[in-house]
């Protein structure tokens, strides 16, 4: 994606002029490792401002649809944000929703990729903080986990990116230096995730635990493993593919 990566390039330097390229270039290449774009539908659920929105497209998604409930407000900048950077690259394929997914009603063709960066525990949050311990709160997953499994594509890929609750912080517990607005409580580990997107139907799951960006590829190397992890933020990504009965 020689031209694409060009024209992502520049639209990052102008409309998120904070952001390190280099960094975010290896977090995204490592976040949609395996997983084909071009050509594909693509459903980003918590898709804040497009950033990965607009990668999709410039790799070659023929439509993506972000869903940002925080869109719909007047004081977040979301909309305004996404607006600008969709004029300045002209990507007409890009689709801003302000939707949550529960209200999300999708529309056309089944998605061939379904990303949830750090926004599965925030689907139900109350649910996601009892799902060790409640099957209420398991019940309240498997049907959010349904509908994802009802708009995806035969072989879709779905990738889930977000922190375990289990942290060397969370079990002193103190503020994480690297990350101290986390709260622990409300994430769950990626084998419980894995566990119900299992029974909704998706299979083959492939578990990362990912390291700090400004480390790049000796970052991941040294301390891309669960233990590491534990001392660091407990982040990972899970990617997983729909599998539908004959």
């Amino acid at each position: 994606m020689d031209d694409g990566s060009t024209r992502y390039a520049s639209l990052v330097r102008a409309e998120w002029p904070e952001v390190d390229l280099g960094n975010l270039r290896f977090s995204l290449d490592v976040l949609f490792e395996g997983v084909t774009l071009t050509g594909s539908r693509m459903l980003d659920v918590g898709a804040g401002d497009g950033l990965r929105a607009f990668y999709a497209a410039c790799a070659g998604a023929a439509h993506v649809v972000a869903l940002e409930p925080e869109a719909a407000g007047s004081s977040g900048g979301v909309r305004a944000k996404f607006q600008s950077a969709a004029g300045r690259l002209g990507q007409a394929s890009v689709e801003l929703r302000p939707d949550t997914f529960q209200a999300y009603e999708a529309a056309g063709e089944p998605f061939d990729v379904l990303l949830l960066q750090a926004a599965v525990n925030h689907l139900d949050e109350q649910a996601c903080m009892a799902l060790h311990r409640d099957p209420r709160a398991r019940d309240t997953y498997r049907a959010l986990f349904a509908k994802l499994a009802d708009m995806s594509a035969d072989g879709a890929k779905l990738i889930v990116a977000d922190c375990s609750r289990r942290n060397l912080f969370a079990s002193l517990p103190v503020r994480n230096p690297l990350a101290p607005t986390i709260e622990w409580a409300k994430h769950q580990p990626p084998h419980l995730w894995c566990e119900l997107l299992t029974e909704a139907g998706f299979a083959d799951p492939r578990l990362r635990w990912t390291s700090l960006n400004t480390l790049r590829n000796f970052g991941r190397l040294l301390t891309g493993n669960r233990v590491a992890a534990w001392f660091l933020m407990s982040s990972f990504q899970l990617t997983m593919t729909r599998r539908r009965s004959a």
